[in-house]
């Protein structure tokens, strides 16, 4: 690895000054003259004689480069028909001097022990004929890029350490030399380099392309020797050119020159074999020509080196290589190097040809692993930095400007970063090996400056425009705090420290970078004064100005001497001045007020300098706002007294901003008369920067906060946040792409994936955060302190929700399972505790005392989850052991010793951090403190393989990519990226750009982006194409986990699709040296299935079934993932027939037309088109979440729709719909979070959209391309909007105490909005502005939130009459024919007369209001009004309400009839039909519970009830009757089961077997198993909440009722008060008697099948979340279970397939199956599905 400094690559002749020819010699005939090709300056050297005419370097053999860069770049031209040599002396490790030479003098390659003599030699070709133009004479510019280290391993055996010397001798050009670690491609631009996995040339080190043409047909590269990458072909272009030199030489070499059909001049170096023995004559080869398309060999007679006997011919072809042999079969070798399109070896030789002609078709980019047989590992590079969380690091004072205001720099530890303001899109600038401690811009934003901490500081110049760095070198400062660079870029000067601590001032030239020149030298200075800001002034660039404690100095530069001149301070001299900034001209012009200085101090004192007189023209002193004791002034003026501590001051030509410790970025005018605006941080401002059009001003604080004020709006705007300290843990979370950090700092902090923009932050100021992890399925997070304590926090209230302290040491590890249903937290006083998740208040199960290993540091992979959650991997209970233990039980299965891995070591290993692999290899990564990663089999502890020395120092953090192709790890300040699959890795890649160690690695959720951290946190983009669709399609979605046997059965298949070998099993010859130690569940019989390993153990029956899933949504968006295809043979069982319920939730979610009878409204996800002459219904699905509004388009062929974010859509999506085929005709998105209104124009050419609940924006679409026109951000919320009838491209949105008018002009393609904004008069005295209706010509009517209504007049935008409608808040208005129709809250529906409106416009005055509009009807409805439609004449209407009611209003009946009903009353809690088999229809009844315990009986046919009985003290929770419908039976949330008769109403039995739980189901059936051992006529259960189920016989004539089972299913031990629980839920299997189905909250997600007759437990099927309801259907033998995650699932009993179905927004907490089993109800709120069950 080369030195800091010599990375990424030297100018050599830069470097060693070669034109001055103090460190390098020159002999004979050498001149620097002009290229017309490169258009710049080279180094000519000719002669006769090669010896004498030379540039040699260093200048003495004595010397030494010390040049350690792998790679030699030599740029040089041979001259036509003359001969060259180049002269390389290479140092070895062993201290040999190895000299290697390259020469078309040489005829052979010859070797000796210190010598290594390459021919290159030069032939002539003739001209193809047929080519346009004529071919340019000579030889061209040739990149020859030499291996060093490959030259010495493969010819000498010898391992390279440094490049000592070079002499390039006559006769050649020479542009200069290069070397470098990295392998660059020259063909390569850095457009392309980002696409291809290959380094493009420095711009520096890169040849001139004209535009249009290809750098192949100009310019020749020589790689010796090749390391086999094939070039892309999109790389090479058609070329016209001459025959010219390609390098040919000894072992692999490659060329990038593009492949030709024809035969040209070559270049031939000849070399040894591979072993490295010098061979005294050439040996026999063969000739290989390459062709573009022909299969056969070539017959063409190029060039070739005469050999002792014929050899064979081989041509490539462009989709594969063939190999003809006239004297015998073509050797392998040969085959292999065949492969390689742009080299093929033959012996000791290897040729390439060229041609006049290119390839057409583009070549796939092949990397060889072993000898060409396989695909290279991985791209290079595999990562690419998207982008950094963070600011600071060395200083928060270094954050600048770019000159057309439309970016920031500032530094982030040791990467430096642009930021667009606009677009938050950041820039990278990456090379510095330590924190950025200053930076400087350039007036033009085209010279960047920056310096890094350290001695001695490492110094950059880059280009701002590429990014690419123009000069690296050596501060002679120790210590560089301040960079300033003159307006035009030609001077920069540095403050800094040298090696004694002396200020020391530097002032360098940089005028001639840009133009290929250095950086100089120009003055260097030393001062006693202390400095703490330095400035280039702007009207001089030889003048310069300093402050520090108790001075001011005035600099200037004059005959390469830099001097400086104190202003005389005065009194003034004992303060201590932090900042200064010179007084900018107006407009450009210099001015003689532009030589005022202006500086600030800690005690509040701002000096005005006059830098020409060099005297203080004026002293003011910046008062607090608020004097102790005193009261609070008016405004801040400046006189004596204790002023406030100024960090920083800028300057523009009208204001002068302050920053103070006090946290206040103040805006003064340049007299400082008066506070003109002043914004209040977190922290002390630490630095302040107005922005060149002085509408912006930059502030940093020293709380790591990065923001600027934008003055015209008066608004601030945060552009980063930062943690102050180093990162310790991340975690991420995958349904909102959120990522978690706590930090040194004592904060936790929360992030956006999308944005890098900081969400949340909790700060404790007495303990320190340790670990962090997400539930994966809720908004909660949980966080380990210093203390022992774990908390969890609602991310939705940002709060803390509970808190344990089971721990006695600070914690030091934290995770929780992929399901969220447990969470485990370890501490450093070896303790382990397991917690339940399954509900908010999460409870601790269990603590186990001495098992994880004790003062081991908080690390983020201290603890491991397997990917299905079913095992627990930890260092512990030593630290030379690695335990695995069952997840859910604690059982230990398996325990590592890691001690002996390594005996050869002399010391005990140590294991320092834990990973799971993917499920299906089943793997388990272990990094030790011998700097070694071992990956082990999970189930048996065997080695599966090692990586040995990944690194110096330990990793402390560990990821496996989902499809197993990538291993990350943190490796000091870098991160490591291994290819996971391949076996024989050739080593990993390496990213640097932290300036501390790595703390934590990560795949995001997506597994796109890598996420590490340290001092920052850097988000890096995967390049590579992974194979994860076919290998492993990823872990299975959140409904999908469950522990079941085709999931392993899936897994296993997807392992078996990897393409790599299968997982090597330790042989007998070579034991795993490991302690391994497996230990079966308590219990057990001491086998132990691996194949299983973490599933439940169940006791199945012979005719035990493999449940298989199939989701099937019944909307193209599933609410949990994307669903996969149902099982072959298999189709949909249901249906979505119809619905019952509508959606109060939304806001003008219904529409009605009454001259074509459409009538559509919203329904949770769906729309629903209803016939309201037929009750016939056409259901819409595919919105993801609860649709919020819907808009009709005038012609009534259009409908929009509009739905909420969710999981699926990260923005709200917006469907459109045509009417007529009820087909989804677009989607479009673009708000984050709701949308509250949509409203077409008049010619329904535009639509509107308004976003609510902090997306408050507002944009136009147009319909004919569903592309979006205009989109606005609002400064204040708006509640509603609608265009004008009336008036062309004009709208109307109204808000927070004002009403928004809103213009649309278009102009050809482009298309402006003009807003008058006009406030509500304070006579109204209304709020908000809650809904809003255009009247008559000009009217507006808007509602209120106190219950007015208010009568705009749009042509003058003024308010001039307004009433008091309601006394509740106004949502809805509708207007015509002279009426108005109001909804409020409360449920009133009034309908007014305002015809009379239109004439008090006219009047100035205020009038006869309380006559003018008159209320003539008024209608009660059951809740507020959300949405309401009605005929031209105002006469009927349907109106709803959020009851969840859809009502037809009638005024001139003024009668209300519902149309759907909502349920208001939660009252009734439980219901129960009579069985059929009582009597005739018209005897059916229904038993209902209601929450003050009494039950009622209904007559279905009468519509009455009969009886009420009170049985119960508590609320009933649940009701069946017996099987003859004599008999009723009720539980109560106490426990109690009651026993009544239905006809007399009196209560004859109460059990109290289940008192202190509530019952859940009470379930009843006819008893036919005869062998229970009781008697009974019925079979009925009762569930409680406890997870009891107890299951009786009775025969209810004879008053007998005996228990036949007792069932306690298991449940995790609490040791706190439980959240609220899924309910217990069991039922009789209605095609097995014997069959007793159980699901409830438990140990696993599953369905639990008992047998009665058995007494035991003989099917499990495993469920992706708890169970909200139940139900069985007799004859098809299905099984139906709703979800709380609004997903429902079908189980077929009989063939074991399961299939899923969304169309709920809310938790399914009730499904029944009619006895018919041809439809299936499904209940979510007060949505009611009704499915369609089909046959199987």
């Amino acid at each position: 690895m080369a030195r800091a400094w010599q990375h990424p690559f030297l100018n050599v002749f830069r470097y060693f000054r070669v034109d001055e020819w103090k460190r390098s010699a020159k002999e004979g005939d050498v001149a620097v003259v002009t290229d017309k090709t490169l258009k710049g300056a080279v180094y000519r050297i000719r002669g006769s004689v090669s010896a004498a005419n030379y540039i040699q370097l260093p200048k003495t053999s004595t010397q030494s480069l010390g040049l350690t860069g792998r790679y030699l770049y030599v740029l040089f031209r041979p001259l036509p028909s003359k001969h060259f040599v180049i002269h390389l002396d290479v140092s070895t490790e062993d201290g040999q001097v190895i000299r290697v030479s390259f020469s078309n003098l040489f005829k052979e390659f010859k070797s000796t022990a210190t010598w290594l003599q390459f021919p290159f030699i030069l032939e002539a070709g003739t001209l193809q004929r047929g080519l346009v133009g004529l071919a340019a004479a000579g030889p061209r510019w040739t990149c020859l890029q030499l291996d060093l280290q490959d030259i010495l391993l493969v010819y000498l055996n010898r391992r390279y350490h440094h490049l000592k010397g070079i002499r390039l001798c006559a006769s050649l050009l020479v542009r200069n030399l290069y070397t470098s670690d990295l392998c660059f491609q020259p063909a390569v631009t850095g457009t392309q380099g980002t696409k291809l996995p290959l380094t493009p040339m420095p711009r520096e080190m890169a040849f001139p392309v004209p535009k249009g043409e290809s750098w192949h047909d100009r310019y020749i590269h020589v790689r010796f020797p090749s390391d086999r990458l094939k070039v892309p072909s999109e790389l090479t272009q058609e070329s016209r050119s001459p025959p010219e030199a390609v390098l040919l030489g000894p072992g692999p070499v490659a060329s990038s020159k593009a492949v030709r059909n024809s035969v040209s001049p070559v270049v031939q170096m000849l070399g040894p074999t591979a072993s490295g023995q010098a061979p005294w004559a050439p040996r026999p080869f063969r000739e290989v020509s390459l062709t573009r398309e022909h299969p056969e060999a070539s017959s063409g007679d190029g060039p070739s080196v005469k050999a002792p006997k014929p050899f064979p011919k081989v041509s490539l072809s462009r989709g594969r290589s063939e190999a003809s042999n006239t004297e015998g079969p073509l050797e392998p070798w040969a085959q292999a190097e065949a492969s390689d399109v742009h080299t093929a070896a033959a012996g000791t030789h290897v040729l390439t040809h060229e041609s006049a002609e290119m390839e057409e078709s583009a070549q796939v980019p092949v990397a060889l692993e072993d000898a060409g047989s396989c695909k290279r590992f991985l791209p290079d590079p595999v990562l690419r930095l998207k982008g950094v969380i963070g600011f600071g690091g060395h200083s928060t004072r270094q954050a600048v400007w770019t000159a057309d205001g439309a970016a920031v720099v500032y530094p982030c530890h040791s990467v430096i970063i642009v930021l667009l303001v606009d677009t938050r899109e950041q820039r990278f600038f990456l090379g510095h090996t330590d924190k950025v401690s200053a930076l400087a811009l350039d007036g033009g934003s085209s010279l960047l400056a920056s310096a890094q901490a350290g001695a001695p500081s490492m110094m950059r110049l880059w280009d701002f425009q590429t990014g690419g760095c123009l000069s690296l070198f050596r501060s002679p400062m120790h210590a560089v705090c301040s960079l300033s660079f003159a307006d035009r870029g030609a001077l920069l000067c540095g403050v800094g420290k040298d090696r004694h601590g002396r200020t020391m001032v530097v002032a360098w030239g940089t005028g001639q970078v840009g133009l290929g020149g250095k950086v100089v030298v120009l003055a260097k200075a030393l001062t006693d004064c202390d400095i703490q800001a330095f400035r280039v002034a702007c009207f001089d660039e030889t003048r310069m100005a300093s402050c520090g404690q108790g001075s001011v100095l005035l600099w200037r530069l004059r005959g390469g001497v830099l001097r400086s001149c104190p202003v005389d301070l005065g009194e003034n001299h004992v303060l201590y001045f932090t900042d200064l900034a010179f007084k900018q001209a107006q407009d450009g012009c210099q001015e003689t007020s532009a030589t005022m200085l202006f500086v600030c101090s800690r005690s509040g004192h701002v000096l005005e300098i006059d830098c020409q007189r060099v005297v203080v023209k004026c002293a003011r002193r910046l008062l607090p706002a608020r004097t102790p004791g005193g009261p609070r002034p008016q405004k801040q003026t400046f006189s004596s007294g204790p002023g406030i501590a100024i960090s920083s001051l800028s300057v523009s030509p009208a204001v002068c901003a302050v920053g103070s410790e006090d946290g206040y970025l103040r805006l003064w005018p340049l007299d400082f008369s008066s506070v003109l605006l002043e914004a209040e941080h977190e922290g002390p401002v630490s630095s302040v920067c107005v922005s060149p059009d002085g509408l912006r001003v930059l502030s940093t604080t020293s709380s790591g906060y990065l923001g600027f004020l934008d003055t015209p709006s008066r608004v601030y705007r945060v552009l980063a946040r930062s943690h102050t300290a180093p990162v310790l843990a991340l975690a991420t979370e995958q349904r909102r792409g959120q990522l978690a950090t706590v930090s040194q700092d004592r904060t936790i902090r929360i992030w956006d994936l999308a944005t890098l923009q900081q969400l949340y932050d909790f700060t404790s100021s007495e303990e320190a955060p340790c670990a962090v992890a997400f539930h994966p399925t809720r908004p909660t997070l949980f966080c380990g302190f210093s203390s022992g304590a774990v908390r969890s926090f609602s991310l939705e209230a940002a709060e803390a929700l509970v808190e344990h302290k089971c721990h006695r040491g600070a914690v030091t590890g934290l995770i929780a399972t992929p399901d969220g249903r447990l969470l485990f937290s370890a501490c450093c006083q070896g303790s382990l505790a397991q917690y339940s998740c399954a509900d908010p208040q999460c409870r601790i199960l269990r603590v186990a005392a001495d098992v994880v290993c004790p003062d081991a540091p908080a690390r983020p992979s201290a603890l491991a989850v397997s990917g299905d959650g079913c095992l627990l991997a930890f260092v512990g209970p030593s630290r030379h052991t690695v335990t695995v233990m069952g997840s859910a039980s604690l059982d230990e299965l398996l325990r590592v010793g890691v001690g002996t891995l390594d005996p050869a070591s002399g010391r005990l290993d140590s294991a320092v951090a834990v990973c799971f692999g993917p499920v299906a290899l089943g793997h388990l990564l272990v990094s030790t403190s011998s700097n070694r990663v071992v990956v082990l089999d999970a189930a048996s502890g065997h080695i599966v393989r090692e990586l040995p020395g990944v690194h110096p120092g330990p990793c402390p953090s560990l990821a496996v990519s989902e499809d197993a192709c990538f291993l990350l790890m943190a490796a000091g300040r870098a991160v490591k990226v291994w290819d996971y699959v391949t076996k024989a890795s050739p080593g990993p890649q390496v990213y640097i750009g932290h300036s501390e160690p790595v703390q934590a690695v990560t795949f995001s959720p997506d597994q796109h982006q890598v996420l590490s951290a340290g001092d920052a946190i850097f988000l890096w983009d995967i390049l590579a194409t992974t194979e994860s669709e076919q290998s492993f399609p990823g872990g299975p979605p959140a409904c999908e986990a469950g522990p079941g046997t085709g999931q392993l059965e899936d897994a296993e298949s997807r392992a078996g699709g990897l393409p790599q070998e299968p997982v090597p099993k330790p042989s007998p010859a070579s034991p795993p040296r490991l302690d391994i130690c497996a230990r079966p569940p308590k219990g057990g019989d001491g086998t132990r299935d691996t194949s299983n390993l973490g599933t439940p153990r169940t006791t199945c029956l012979a005719s035990h079934k493999a449940f298989m899933l199939a989701k099937v949504s019944c909307s193209p968006h599933s609410a949990k993932g994307t669903s996969p295809p149902t099982p072959s043979g298999k189709r949909r069982r249901l249906h979505l027939k119809a619905v019952v319920g509508y959606s109060g939730n939304g806001r003008s979610n219904m529409v009605w037309r009454p001259d074509t009878g459409f009538f559509a409204y919203t329904c949770g996800r769906l729309v629903v088109v209803e016939d309201l002459h037929s009750g016939a219904q056409q259901l819409w699905p595919g919105h993801p979440a609860e649709i919020s509004t819907l808009a009709l388009s005038h012609s009534a062929q259009v409908l929009a729709s509009a739905s909420g974010g969710s999981s699926v859509a990260a923005h709200c999506q917006i469907r459109i719909w045509d009417v007529s085929g009820g087909l989804c005709q677009h989607l479009i998105s673009h708000h984050s979070t709701s949308v509250l209104a949509l409203a077409f124009s008049p010619d329904d050419r535009l639509l509107v959209t308004l976003g609510g609940h902090g997306d408050h924006t507002l944009t136009l679409w147009s319909m004919a391309t569903c592309d979006l026109v205009s989109s606005t951000c609002l400064p204040e919320p708006a509640y509603s909007v609608a265009f004008n009838p009336w008036g062309a491209g004009e709208f109307t949105c109204v808000g927070q105490g004002a009403v928004t008018f809103w213009l649309l002009q278009q102009h050809g393609a482009d298309t402006s909005l003009q807003v008058h904004r006009e406030p509500v008069p304070e006579a109204v005295g209304a709020g908000e502005l809650t809904s809003l209706c255009y009247g008559a010509p000009p009217l507006l009517y808007c509602g209120t939130s106190s219950g007015q209504v208010c009568v705009w007049d749009t042509s003058a935008s003024r308010c001039f009459l307004a009433w008091e409608a309601d006394n509740s808040g106004i949502g809805l208005l509708l207007f015509s024919s002279f009426r108005l129709v109001s909804g409020c809250n409360t449920g009133r529906l009034r309908l007014w007369a305002v015809g009379a409106v239109s004439d008090l416009r006219r009047r100035k005055g205020s009038g006869a209001r309380s006559s003018s509009v008159l209320m003539e009807r008024e209608l009660v409805l059951d809740g507020a009004v959300v949405s309401a439609s009605f005929d031209d004449s105002v006469d009927m209407g349907i109106v709803g309400t959020t009851a969840g009611t859809l009502w037809f209003v009638s005024w001139a009946e003024g009668t209300s009839t519902r149309l759907i009903s909502g349920h208001r009353s939660k009252s009734c809690l439980c219901l129960a039909w009579s069985p059929p088999c009582c009597g005739r229809p018209k005897q059916q009844r229904l038993a209902a519970g209601y929450g003050d315990g009494s039950l009622r009986i209904f007559s279905v046919s009468r519509t009455a009830m009969e009886l009420k009985m009170h049985p119960h003290t508590a609320a009933l929770t649940a009701v069946a009757f017996s099987t003859d419908g004599q008999t009723v039976l009720s539980g109560d949330k106490d426990g109690l089961v009651a026993v009544s008769h239905p006809c007399t109403g009196m209560t004859f039995r109460v059990l109290s077997d289940h008192q202190s739980a509530p019952i859940s189901t009470i379930d009843v059936t006819r008893k036919e198993c005869g062998d229970l051992g009781v008697e009974g006529t019925d079979l009925w259960l009762a569930a409680s909440g406890d997870q009891r189920v107890s299951v009786w016989a009775s025969n209810w004539l004879r008053n007998r009722c005996e228990l036949v089972d007792w069932l306690s299913f298991p449940t995790p031990a609490a040791t706190e008060t439980q959240g609220q629980l899924p309910p217990s839920l069991a039922a009789f299997c209605p095609w097995d008697g014997a069959l007793l189905m159980y699901v409830g909250p438990g140990v696993y997600k599953e369905v639990i099948i008992y047998n009665l007759c058995q007494k035991q437990v003989v099917e499990k099927i495993p469920l992706p979340f708890f169970a909200m309801s139940l139900s069985l259907s007799l004859g098809t033998r299905l099984l139906a279970i709703g979800f709380a995650e609004c997903m429902l699932r079908l189980v077929d009993c009989a063939t074991g397939t399961t299939q899923d179905f969304a169309g709920h927004d809310n938790a399914v907490h009730l499904c029944r199956f009619t006895p018919s089993a041809r439809l299936l109800f499904t209940a979510a709120c007060n949505e009611i599905l009704v499915w369609e069950v089909a046959s199987g």
